[in-house]
């Protein structure tokens, strides 16, 4: 049996005999030596404590997502695609000095701040034979009686909150309770997970997801479990790494909504797309990455009207049983756009920069909303949307998720003057709605190591700008939390930040 340990990020993960105990610098204690004086002073500096100098400060992002292609029909057996944006959560991670020995979650953005005793926590319970698991593990489902375990430690969570925010923070602090203390152990170090995030709550962008993929990324390198990401890392190893976040992301969405199909985390963990297949409601879906997805020119709108995906399912669901042939055969079409689309892309010619290309994808957003209406799942906020895109020319608009409200997403004409995208935000501001211009099909987790941003130094200069946890929390909205510490920053991707990337 061997342990897998890593040099931390960057570094190549190698196998060590467990016979071989590794001291704070990751090197062997086995040393050989011809003379009793030498054996004598290794063993006295083995006899020495050794200094663990703290973890420095260090980030993890990820994006959201939306469904490009397929909406309904997935509920119903069909494939569907989806996407990853560049609208992304960032985790600040902060190790605290040795003498501290808490654990803080705080979440600025929704006004969650909680901190608990490390000793304090139900580490026996935890690492009981029967219970334990290591971050290589698999797990399916979440244990009840480790969840009741954490009950007590969710009490006094967010006492003065309404029931509905209460709840959202409870939730965030118990999956993460389940994650930390499955992976960690009573002598992990104190720490502080600050979140920022720039992606709409609840309106179906995956936002929980990317808590979860950022949360298990971090606590995965504090175990020093990954090597990378680093430009030259084998795609054999990479995926490795991916499925080993993702893995946990998703015991995270598990503790939350018990049963989630694991797109969200997927997604988010891995960047570009994914088409995805339920058949059996049984069993987890079919997931296949699509590693060469196009980055394309997306406009996202947030309609900020409520929308409630099981009233939109269950009314397909009773449209279907009322016209079972009528329904079915609108749902076989929007399984054909969806194969299509995949088609279209996968083409070894087919070119963003290409203007006829877009058109043919966007077209089939085109042709895929408009099914979706004749399903009753769009909204007058989402057909107003795309009545100001259509005036203006600007590209091809679809609603994306259960609709009912929610978000449209609008595939941008190549070359589109900015004056009618400024006349469009102006418009749409007035009406009350949120835009965000974003890219389809960018990267998955990544990894900013130490927090600091370079600014277009080389990467063997020192120094840079350090993100510290007070200027991470005084950042202001979206804005500025992109321009601190934005993996694209309003430009071109930041020097600092490395990915795990996958391609076919």
């Amino acid at each position: 049996m061997t342990q897998r340990v890593s040099n931390g990020v960057g570094g190549l993960a190698h196998e060590q005999p467990d016979h071989v105990h590794l001291n704070g610098n990751g090197n062997s204690n086995s040393v050989a030596n011809g003379t009793n004086g030498g054996v004598l002073t290794v063993r006295r500096k083995m006899d020495r404590k050794k200094s663990s100098p703290m973890m420095p400060a260090f980030m993890v992002s990820a994006p959201g997502k939306v469904i490009v292609f397929g909406e309904h029909a997935v509920v119903h057996g069909k494939a569907a695609i989806a996407a990853a944006i560049s609208l992304r959560s960032y985790l600040l991670v902060t190790t605290l000095s040795k003498s501290k020995r808490t654990v803080t979650l705080r979440f600025p953005d929704i006004d969650f701040n909680h901190t608990w005793n490390i000793d304090d926590l139900p580490w026996s319970t935890f690492s009981h034979p029967s219970k334990k698991k290591y971050y290589y593990d698999l797990v399916t489902t979440v244990d009840p009686e480790l969840v009741a375990a954490i009950q007590p430690f969710l009490a006094d969570v967010s006492p003065h909150k309404d029931s509905h925010e209460r709840k959202v923070h409870q939730n965030s602090a118990g999956s993460f309770l389940y994650m930390f203390l499955s992976l960690g152990s009573q002598s992990f170090p104190g720490c502080q997970y600050t979140l920022r995030s720039t992606i709409p709550i609840g309106a179906g962008l995956g936002s929980s997801a990317t808590i979860a993929v950022c949360l298990s990324a971090a606590l995965l390198l504090q175990l020093r479990t990954l090597s990378g990401p680093h430009p030259d890392q084998p795609p054999d190893e990479a995926r490795l790494q991916i499925e080993r976040i993702n893995r946990w992301a998703f015991v995270y969405e598990m503790f939350i909504h018990g049963n989630p199909s694991g797109v969200d985390n997927t997604v988010s963990t891995q960047g570009k797309a994914v088409m995805f297949q339920r058949k059996d409601y049984g069993m987890p879906p079919s997931v296949r990455p699509l590693w060469d997805f196009p980055e394309l020119p997306l406009l996202l709108v947030n309609t900020k009207t409520a929308k409630s995906t099981q009233h939109e399912v269950a009314k397909v669901a009773r449209l279907k049983n009322t016209h079972p042939k009528l329904v079915g055969s609108i749902l076989d079409a929007i399984d054909k756009v969806t194969e299509s689309s995949h088609e279209l892309i996968e083409e070894q010619d087919f070119d963003t920069e290409n203007e006829e290309c877009l058109r043919r994808v966007g077209e089939l957003m085109t042709i895929n909303h408009g099914l979706l209406v004749s399903l009753g799942v769009s909204h007058p906020r989402l057909e107003r949307v795309r009545e100001l895109v259509d005036h203006e020319g600007i590209g091809w608009t679809k609603l994306t998720g259960a609709g009912g409200g929610g978000c449209s997403i609008t595939l941008l004409r190549p070359d589109v003057p900015r004056k009618k995208l400024d006349r469009l935000e102006e418009q749409l501001e007035e009406e009350g709605y949120q835009k965000f211009e974003t890219t389809l099909g960018g990267d998955g987790v990544g990894v900013l190591w130490p927090a600091v941003i370079r600014n277009g130094m080389d990467e063997d200069e020192e120094g840079g700008m350090e993100i510290d946890l007070e200027n991470f929390l005084k950042a202001e909205g979206n804005e500025g939390v992109e321009k601190l510490v934005g993996v694209h920053g309003g430009g071109g991707e930041r020097e600092g930040w490395k990915f795990w990337r996958v391609e076919s």
